[in-house]
């Protein structure tokens, strides 16, 4: 009979590398009901003597059960032949037996580890029935990974699933785009790939087309994209990403936008903790928003919020769900785009009149040429929620610089806007520093707000959909909503809520 469970099994091939990884190490090793152990490589690579001085333990460590470090003595190998066969058979085998024993949600290394060596803990990592993933991290970045330790296990060996495509809209602003390209340079990734795709209007401008060309991303493939008829804002934004898989998810960026350099760890921890853990469920959630907004702007009168003030009883720095979606940094879900797409096509017009979906009290009736009317109009029928950021002065992953545009300082744009109201400060620390102890709350406890601000259970969002009984089926107005198939997002029946 094998031991329990552990959370993470590390691998490291030289002292460097467990120096490296501590942080994250002691992170898990000290939060409560979470175990880590510690695989070194041992003889003249990684001795277990010389792995605990790095770590500060105590010199008995190598010889007791209790702290769970392995030497597997393969630097002895190495002496005795030139070849790195028996070093990748060693590291391999080994591995394996002890990924079979422990069965660790992960297994966790520096992403510049000998290539031998990364090739036995891949395969050594698919060999577990159970799915450890393994997960290759920079060594500068493991400072910013302690997050981890928070999530569960059942969330873990799912670190590798998620892609985030970075997809930037852009026409004649080369100076703005060249800000939010140097934000996005400047953030964290954790070592995983991001594709960086720029969708270009027909009537895009010299320097800005420079400046796409010449901009090296070092993350991940990069797609430029030109239109040859000018298509407008409204298909700029929604046809510039569509997801190829249900792991894939877009990050839409109009180039007036500013990202916190901790943006992609904030997103990738959401998406571990309350869509990738199968312990939870959340379907309500359609997308994550980089941005915390300082007005109600679907009413008339655009009163000034403040989401610190206003769930401070709960606690001040808890994110939440609101049923609006945001448009000036957000990430939209696979399942729920399909089904957005699908929705306006049936549903767009060029008179916002002749829209069928009016919204009681709802500015967004009158909104003309809006995408984000459209997926408003949507996620009010069905209940649907985007979690929010909620930091001290709404400090964000996103801002928005209110630049002249399509929108902003649009002939018939009879709304001011006052760049005060809408530009915020970037957080520039650890999210972590804020949240309720310090992590993510369960899903459960996240509270949730409709479109005008105001609180309201999941459920009674859905109830107030099926109400308004203005979607493309027509269901039971009190007990029912459109349900889709999320492979191709057309709506299928009438679901019970």
């Amino acid at each position: 009979m094998y031991p329990q469970k552990v959370d993470a099994l590390f691998y490291a091939h030289s002292v460097e590398e467990i120096t490296a990884l501590a942080p994250l190490l002691e992170k898990i090793r000290t939060t409560p009901g979470k175990k880590a152990y510690v695989v070194v490589s041992g003889g003249k690579f990684c001795p277990c003597e010389d792995a605990v001085r790095a770590l500060k333990w105590p010199k008995a460590v190598c010889r007791e059960r209790r702290f769970k470090i392995f030497d597997l003595g393969i630097g002895l190998l190495s002496e005795m032949s030139k070849s790195e066969v028996p070093v990748l058979q060693a590291v391999y085998a080994s591995m394996r037996g002890l990924i079979k024993i422990h069965n660790p949600s992960i297994v966790v290394a520096v992403s510049d580890i000998d290539g031998h060596v990364k090739k036995a803990l891949r395969m050594a990592s698919e060999t577990n029935s159970n799915a450890s993933a393994l997960v290759l991290l920079p060594k500068a970045s493991v400072p910013k990974a302690l997050w981890m330790a928070d999530l569960r296990p059942t969330a873990l060996p799912n670190w590798n699933k998620m892609r985030l495509s970075v997809s930037i809209i852009t026409q004649n602003r080369a100076s703005s785009l060249t800000r939010l390209l140097k934000s996005l340079s400047d953030a964290y990734y954790l070592g995983d790939e991001v594709p960086i795709i720029f969708n270009m209007d027909s009537k895009v401008d010299e320097a800005t087309l420079k400046l796409v060309n010449s901009f090296e991303w070092p993350h991940g493939p990069k797609v430029l994209r030109r239109r040859i008829i000018q298509g407008g804002l409204i298909r700029a934004v929604s046809e510039s990403w569509y997801p190829s898989t249900d792991d894939d998810f877009g990050l839409l960026l109009e180039d007036d936008i500013e990202v916190s350099p901790y943006y992609y760890l904030w997103v990738k921890y959401v998406l571990l903790a309350y869509h990738y853990d199968p312990q939870v469920s959340l379907p309500e959630l359609s997308s994550i928003s980089l941005y915390t907004p300082r007005l109600v702007e679907v009413v008339k009168e655009r009163p000034k919020w403040n989401a610190t003030e206003y769930f401070k009883q709960i606690h001040p720095n808890t994110p939440y769900l609101h049923q609006l979606p945001c448009s000036w940094g957000a990430v939209f879900f696979p399942k729920h785009w399909k089904e957005f797409y699908v929705y306006m096509n049936m549903r767009f017009t060029e008179d916002a009149k002749q829209n069928p979906v009016q919204i009681p009290k709802s500015r967004t009736n009158g909104w003309q040429a809006s995408w984000k009317k459209f997926l408003i109009d949507m996620m009010y029928l069905r209940g649907y929620v985007s979690l929010y950021p909620n930091f001290p002065e709404q400090a964000s992953f996103s801002t928005n610089h209110m630049e002249p545009g399509a929108h902003i300082s649009a002939k018939d744009n009879v709304v001011k806007h006052d760049k005060t109201d809408f530009e915020v400060p970037l957080l520039k620390r650890d999210f972590r520093d804020f949240l309720p102890n310090g992590k993510l709350p369960p899903a459960s406890k996240l509270p949730s707000l409709n479109l005008f601000n105001q609180a309201l259970s999941l459920k009674g969002l859905k109830s107030a959909g099926a109400k308004l009984g203005q979607d493309v089926l027509r269901c039971n107005n009190a007990t029912e909503i459109v349900a889709v198939d999320h492979e191709t997002g057309l709506p299928s029946h009438c679901a019970a809520f």
